[in-house]
């Protein structure tokens, strides 16, 4: 059956009618039926103070030989239950029956026993003693099993992978049905053992630990799977009982036995009382957990609940099978999680597939089949799949429960890309289609062609092709149907009679197009039999077959190949003027077994296969015809097999009528010049087509194809008036010339002088490309721009690779003319609007000659980027191309960016040139158009930011292996900045200034230590007036600088001017600080554009020149790192709130705080360093330009007293220096940060706090049953679990 197949290997229940006189391991026991009758005085908590006592001892008093409940054997020592069962060596049999004998000698011993093992397979490390399970209410062991939890580790038995816990599952379950099973006539009716566990089950059930919740869950609901079981068997013995009664008590008096009366009735009495017993602990389950935890926040818990109703419903349709547990399958159907929702559809399935269930069904049925039929669109392929299988079950059980509409939507299903769906898909349409055959038909006997019962279903399927017109595809729908409609897809005989048998009187023939649909259909089931895989997007790929999928491919070849090799000539001649029946009928030859023209002796249909091509090929023009007919004879032209000759001359004596055919011609229609006849012209290019369509995939190098194809070319060049098609044919034809060519040389067979004729002949055909490229013709100029792009491919220097060191002399690269007209014709072809593209001969309305047309486009770009990815042309002309990568994203996106991605692979830092070198095109385009005073906030320039931080986002977040790359993209940034000087004279900032804004989004690429070095080059190109100008002209250096400092150890760099800057430059070796201040400093630097505007609005009023006391105070430091909170991002990243505060220590520091510096401890003597390397000493104008910059008004003595501490400071940074020369080689340990796995980090962290694993379980548990209402929102949001729609509806 469908639903819970593992029930069938579970439990294995006798129907025996006597049921309460079975033999069973509790009635070898007389304590077993005092138990039963003694109801009511063991419960828990009713115990006598000698039970209380009894038996706690290890192995009882009464059980010589046995531990817990299990034989010890070998000194084996004290094994508890729950590790029996997880080692699975014992039959579950026997454990339970021993376990069974330890509760008939000590039911208390045997109960903690049970307990202990349910806390433990919810991996507890506690273990409930004697005394807490005689003095405790289950809350209060729960709340201490909960305590003792280890919280450190969130798996648990059930959720443990490997093939031991694997098995520990289905153990576990296996153990609880067998307990019952065993326990069914006896103990199970004592109640003291099933209130316990079911009271303890519930609790768990409460518990807010996720392991405890869910174990308890499983157990209880295969608890109640085994007593539903057990009722089940009830109810058959009472109705057996009942029917006995019936019969005895319907006999006559004299025959009637009133003592098997009176045994009957007190039976039946039994029988009820057990009953009433077993609804009572299968109403406490279902109230106690399933109600709860069919709705619990863990998804495997609702799967448990969802599965385990099913059973229920099937097991025992009478009392389960009703709307009250209906609805909750219905409701859980709108759940979240898709695992839930395929166990529904499961569950479902083994009740649909009951016909005499279906009456049940109805009202079910009614409420939720639009929801079911929506799930056949479910994002989970796996959920899918079951609601159409589920459907077919709805199907098959009545024909009225589903519309046409609701059919509809399953039927174009059957073209899918995802296989297992559109496999069920074809199941339900060929259930709903072809599975309908009258009694009477099935009574006929079986006909032949078209007079057979497939006729009718092969036409059906026809019908069906061509109504759904979305979907054009016979591939999709031959494989949808091949596991369910093999046989009438492959009964080819009426097929055939279909298309050349003469209609029967009152038979409607079909129409042109639906033969054209049959015949398409008839090649892809043909291709299916003979390939044995799925088409092109369905699948993995080819599978390998087994010995009988291999014996049923070679019989279906077999009987393909004698069917189509009579009946294939007359179909070609019957449409042999149809190009497109033709072309699908033409590629049969390809799946034949050849072989069997042989062996069949079918010689004559194979000349008439022959004669039927050839005059295909004399007859049709169409490029697509003369391909087919090509392959055709490529396939019968195997010389493994004796019809090669045969078929060789045939096709020798084609091509030497035609080839001599298009030499006539070509000399007249040369003579004639600028008199070009249409007539000749016509003659010309039909010819020439089946020559190219030919040479295609047969060499015909014997004839001298290149000599004619050249004059024809040059012709066109020089009188420019040369047919299109001509010209493009002339072309392709050379070129397949010269691949045959290639092909020779490369064996090695070939004379020296066969070299020199293909690099002349090569190298004159190029040149002639080249010509081309500028042909007023759109069509001419691509066909000539892709066969240029090939020949450099292939001629490339990559041809003596492998071994093929010979072939050096054909080495063809492009010179800069090429190259250069080669990405002009993509600027001017590819990079276009699509309603600028007349490509497509006015067809822009059509929504298919765009897309052809885009398609086209995008082959182009991909045979230009080949040639950057393979270093044919310059990497630099990528540039042109990667600026467009932003506009024409939706079209070309994918293959800009692989292209960007190969070159990085191949040289990081000439592909970093080329990114920048594209960001400064535009931005010149940019200027040129808008001029140099444009807006920043303008959306060209905001378009070159975005196309920038697009950039920096492909080069990922190894921020070592990108490291010089992104040092180089900004040393050519910068220079691009300050290369241009002002149009507006000196003092104001260069035309190229607004640049340093756009390269700011590749500044957080940068590592710690490379951002100073960048920093130190970026003031190379400054003058000391640049730092102290705060206009909005300036925001660019102001923001670029920012984004150099922040994140960046900038302990020591100075912001007053470069010489400064790079006198100051010491590698502080403090402890690193804590990983979160980096990741803090980190996100700072990696900031959104918009924030980073804020910050340098905040900061216009911050002066950029610090006041000497900052500066001394940091130089006499010990050259350790320092903390973040010392670094410069306080100075530029400051908050709001202190934005307009003036930074501290204040510029004009109060008469009481002197401008000395505090003394620090400090190893190195403050004394004057000789100052002969590195940096010269600042001069006196420097020196006033910087106290002016401060606008300090000190008296005379406090200058001189500045001076002289900032001669110290100058002094002990040279010092430092000569200790700590190089930059980046004194970065032992780089620090790389990733920004993006720390924000995972975060969210991950978020999500446990939302988890049951990680959630907090010092929390009491529930104490009654009332707490569950207050318990069940903290793990439980209806919200997280379905979908809104849902909540508020009610169940019929």
């Amino acid at each position: 059956m469908i639903a819970a197949p593992e029930l069938q290997t579970e439990f294995h229940y006798p129907q025996d009618t006597d049921t309460r006189f079975s033999s069973d391991t509790d009635f070898d026991d007389p304590d077993g039926r005092i138990a039963t009758q003694g109801k009511g005085k063991a419960k828990k908590g009713k115990k006598g103070p000698g039970e209380k006592g009894k038996g706690l001892g290890v192995g009882g008093n009464g059980a010589p030989g046995r531990i817990n409940g299990h034989h010890q054997e070998n000194g084996m020592e004290q094994m508890m239950l729950f590790e029996v069962v997880k080692l699975g060596k014992s039959a579950m049999q026997s454990v339970v029956d021993d376990w069974i004998e330890s509760y008939k000698h000590d039911r208390d011993i045997a109960l903690l026993d049970l307990i202990n093992f349910f806390i433990q397979c919810s991996g507890c490390k506690g273990v409930v003693s004697s005394d807490m399970f005689r003095h405790m209410q289950n809350s209060e062991i729960i709340r201490k099993m909960t305590e003792e939890f280890d919280e450190d580790s969130g798996d648990y038995p059930l959720t443990m992978t490997g093939p031991q816990w694997k098995k520990f599952k289905a153990s576990f379950c296996e153990f609880i049905g067998v307990l019952v099973r065993q326990c069914q006539y006896s103990i199970i009716y004592d109640e003291y053992m099933m209130d316990t566990v079911i009271s303890l089950l519930t609790g768990l059930s409460d518990s807010q630990v996720r392991a405890f919740r869910h174990t308890s869950t499983l157990a209880a609901m295969k608890l109640m799977t085994a007593l539903v079981n057990v009722a089940l068997n009830l109810s058959i013995n009472m109705d057996n009982t009942q029917r006995q009664y019936e019969a005895e008590r319907n006999k006559m008096i004299g025959k009637r036995a009133n003592e098997r009366l009176e045994m009957l009735l007190q039976k039946r009495k039994e029988l009820q009382e057990n009953q009433d017993e077993i609804e009572n602990m299968m109403n406490a389950i279902f109230k106690g957990v399933f109600v709860h935890r069919y709705r619990d926040a863990i998804a495997e818990i609702r799967a448990i609940c969802i599965e385990e109703i099913g059973v229920w419903m099937k097991m025992y349709s009478d009392a389960f099978l009703n709307d009250s547990y209906l609805k909750y399958v219905g409701w859980t159907l709108h759940d979240k999680q898709g695992e839930v929702r395929l166990k529904c559809l499961t569950a479902l399935q083994g009740l649909y597939y009951n016909r005499e269930l279906n009456s049940k069904l109805e009202l079910f049925t009614s409420r939720f089949k639009d929801r079911i039929v929506s799930m056949t669109l479910d994002k989970e392929y796996d959920v899918a799949v079951q609601a159409i299988k589920l459907l077919t079950l709805v199907l098959h059980s009545s024909d009225e429960v589903l519309t046409p509409e609701d059919c509809e939507s399953v039927y174009h299903l059957v073209y899918s890309a995802h296989r297992p769906v559109a496999v069920a898909a074809g199941e339900f349409l060929y259930k709903k289609l072809f599975s309908h055959r009258d009694a009477e038909e099935d009574s006929m006997p079986k006909r032949r062609g078209r007079q057979s019962l497939n006729a009718t279903l092969l036409k059906t399927t026809v019908f069906f092709f061509l109504e759904s017109e979305l979907h054009e595809h016979a591939a999709y729908l031959v494989d949808s149907m091949w596991e369910c409609a093999a046989d009438l897809l492959k009964d080819w005989e009426c097929m055939i009679s279909l298309l050349l048998d003469e209609t029967l009187p009152g038979e409607e023939a079909l129409t042109d197009r639906q033969e054209t649909a049959l015949i398409e259909i008839m090649l892809c089931t043909i291709r299916q039999a003979a390939e044995c895989h799925p088409p092109v997007g369905r699948g993995t790929g080819k599978r390998v077959l087994t010995a009988k999928e291999k014996k049923t491919q070679l019989d279906d070849r077999t009987r393909m190949t004698e069917l189509f090799a009579v009946a294939l000539p007359p179909l070609l001649a019957k449409y042999s003027v149809d190009a497109e029946k033709v072309t699908n009928l033409l590629q049969l030859p390809q799946f034949f077994d050849l072989e069997i023209y042989t062996t069949g002796r079918l010689e004559k249909h194979l000349e008439a296969l022959l004669r039927q091509i050839r005059e295909i090929v004399e007859k049709h023009t169409d490029t697509d015809v003369l391909e087919a007919c090509s392959k055709t004879y490529h396939s019968l032209c195997n010389e493994e097999y004796t019809i090669f000759n045969r078929v060789d001359i045939a096709r020798s004596q084609l091509l030497d009528e035609q080839v001599d055919k298009f030499a006539r011609l070509l000399e007249d229609f040369l003579q004639e010049g600028e008199d070009l006849d249409e007539d000749d012209a016509y003659q010309v290019l039909s010819t020439l087509k089946r020559i190219t369509a030919f040479h295609n995939a047969h060499d015909l190098s014997k004839w001298d194809l290149f000599t004619s194809n050249y004059k024809l070319l040059k012709s066109g060049i020089e009188n420019g008036d040369m047919p299109e098609q001509i010209v493009i044919h002339a072309l392709q034809c050379t070129h397949y010339v010269i691949l045959w060519h290639l092909a020779k040389v490369s064996d090695g067979t070939s004379k020296k002088e066969d070299m020199v004729t293909l690099r002349k002949q090569m190298r004159a055909f190029s040149l002639m490309c080249q010509r081309y490229l500028t042909n007023v013709n759109t069509a001419v100029k691509e066909q000539a721009f892709t066969i240029l792009c090939d020949m450099l491919m292939i001629f490339s220097h990559q041809i003596i690779s492998g071994g093929r060191e010979a072939l050096e002399p054909l080495i063809y690269s492009p010179d800069s003319s090429l190259q250069s007209e080669l990405l002009s014709f993509i600027l001017d072809h590819v990079f276009i609007d699509q309603d600028d593209d007349g490509s497509t001969d006015g067809q822009q309305d059509d929504e298919a000659g765009k897309i052809e047309a885009l398609h086209k486009r995008r082959n182009l770009l991909a045979a230009y980027c080949k040639l950057i990815i393979y270093n044919v042309v310059e990497m630099n002309t990528g540039a042109d191309i990667f600026k467009q990568y932003m506009r024409y994203y939706n079209d070309y996106g994918d293959i800009i960016k692989e292209t960007m991605s190969k070159t990085r692979q191949i040289d990081k830092i000439q592909c970093a040139k080329t990114l920048i070198l594209s960001l400064q095109q535009l931005f010149n385009e940019m200027v040129s158009e808008l001029g140099h005073n444009f807006d920043r906030s303008s959306s060209a320039f905001c378009g070159i930011k975005e196309l920038a931080r697009r950039f920096s986002l492909t080069f990922g977040l190894d921020q070592l292996k990108t490291r010089e790359a992104i040092a180089m993209l900004h040393k050519d940034g910068i220079e691009f900045a300050f290369k241009e000087p002002s149009p507006q004279g000196e003092g104001n900032p260069p035309a190229h200034l607004a640049f340093l804004d756009i390269l700011s989004e590749f500044s957080s690429k940068l590592m710690r230590q490379d951002k100073r070095t960048v920093h130190m080059y970026l003031e190379r190109f400054m003058t000391f007036q640049m730092t102290l100008q705060r206009e909005d002209c300036w925001l660019p250096l102001i923001s670029y600088r920012n984004s150099l400092q922040a994140g960046g150890d900038d302990d020591t760099m100075s912001v007053v001017s470069g010489i400064s800057s790079r006198g100051s430059s010491v590698r502080s070796k403090k402890a690193k600080p804590a990983p979160g201040k980096r990741k803090l400093a980190e996100e700072e630097s990696s900031s959104s554009s918009s924030d980073m505007w804020l910050n340098r609005e905040q900061s216009l009023q911050t002066p950029v020149m610090m006041p000497s006391p900052h500066l001394t105070s940091t130089a006499i430091r010990d050259p350790k790192r320092m903390r973040p909170e010392d670094s410069y991002m306080g100075v530029y990243g400051m908050a709001p709130d202190q934005s307009q505060q003036p930074p501290t220590p204040q510029p004009q520091p109060p008469p009481q705080q002197p401008p000395t510096p505090q003394p620090q401890p400090h190893p190195h003597p403050q004394t004057p360093q000789p100052q002969h390397h590195h940096q010269p000493p600042m001069d006196y104008n420097t020196q006033v330009s910087w106290m002016l910059a401060q606008r300090q008004q000190e008296e005379v003595r406090q200058q001189q007293e500045r001076a002289m501490n900032y001669a110290k400071l100058r002094s002990n940074l040279q010092h430092a220096i000569r200790r700590n020369t190089g930059l980046m080689e004194d970065d032992e340990e780089p620090i790389v940060e990733d920004v993006m796995m720390s924000s995972e980090g975060r969210i991950e962290d978020l999500n446990e706090g939302m988890d049951f694993d990680t959630m907090d379980i010092d929390l009491p548990p529930s104490k009654n049953r009332r707490e569950r209402s207050e318990l069940k929102p903290d793990f439980y949001d209806p919200a997280s679990i379905m979908d809104e729609s849902v909540l508020g509806v009610s169940m019929f």
